[in-house]
């Protein structure tokens, strides 16, 4: 079987001071406090919201 492959990413940096739509990407990808890391999949949509958000996040691909 194929196996699915996985995205994990730790909310590193706070979004004060940057555009509020930022801190809406956080928050839809799933973090509620600083230094949270979540395994999200790796998909299109995923890795264009981190995209938007990459200089508040670290992401590492398992």
């Amino acid at each position: 079987m194929k196996e699915k492959k996985q995205l994990k990413v730790t909310w590193v940096r706070s979004a004060i001071g940057y555009n509020k739509n930022q801190m809406k990407i956080i928050e839809a990808l799933g973090f509620k406090k600083l230094n949270q890391t979540r395994i999200l999949p790796d998909n299109e949509a995923i890795r264009g919201s981190l995209h938007h958000v990459a200089h508040l996040v670290e992401v590492v691909e398992e």
